[in-house]
């Protein structure tokens, strides 16, 4: 009878470290470090609304036009370079304002690690260099753009038209399951 019990403590234990580990693999995804995801979209047009009667494509500009008419492409605004935090993040950032007037978040040349739950941030922390820069994200206002739609290349965020992006001075590739930066960048103002 001893010998009965002591292979059901021995299966027991072995149950409960196997969904352990397995809860620890969900969790922690590691083989997601090993998996990269390329996303190449290109800039949107943001084309302006045809505003009621307005004049004919052939029509030659008009002689009340104003000189300094906006833009009618897209312009960026502000941009930034990343910096490594907790994996090595390569890659510029962009707020463009497109020809309909919004503007857009744009990721160029993004390479860093992937991993459980990437979001892109605007923040209006410091990007500091180093450990000291890991954390501090989530310390003051912050605006959850997306789900980083991949860990490599070219993207685009459409920032909601009720924020204001220029209270947000850093944007960060935010690690939301550990609470880590894994690069950031400083939005300076073209």
């Amino acid at each position: 009878m001893e010998r009965g019990r002591k292979r059901l403590l021995y299966a027991s234990v072995g149950v409960v470290v196997m969904a352990g580990v397995a809860a620890g693999l969900v969790w922690f995804k590691p083989w997601a470090l090993w998996v990269d995801e390329t996303v190449n979209e290109a800039l949107p047009s943001g084309s302006p609304p045809a505003a009621a009667g307005t004049a004919s494509p052939t029509a030659g500009p008009s002689p009340s036009s104003p000189a300094s008419a906006p833009p009618t492409g897209p312009t960026a605004v502000a941009q930034g370079t990343f910096i490594s935090h907790e994996h090595t993040t390569r890659g510029t950032v962009k707020v463009v304002r497109l020809a309909d007037g919004t503007h857009t978040l744009r990721l160029e040349g993004l390479d860093t690690s992937n991993g459980p739950d990437l979001r892109v941030w605007l923040s209006d922390a410091p990007v500091k260099e180093g450990k000291a820069g890991w954390g501090v994200f989530d310390d003051g206002e912050y605006v959850d753009l997306a789900k980083l739609k991949g860990n490599k290349g070219d993207q685009n965020y459409p920032l909601p038209e009720d924020v204001d992006w220029s209270k947000y001075r850093s944007v960060s590739i935010w690690c939301d399951r550990f609470d880590v930066s894994f690069g950031a960048a400083v939005l300076a103002r073209a």
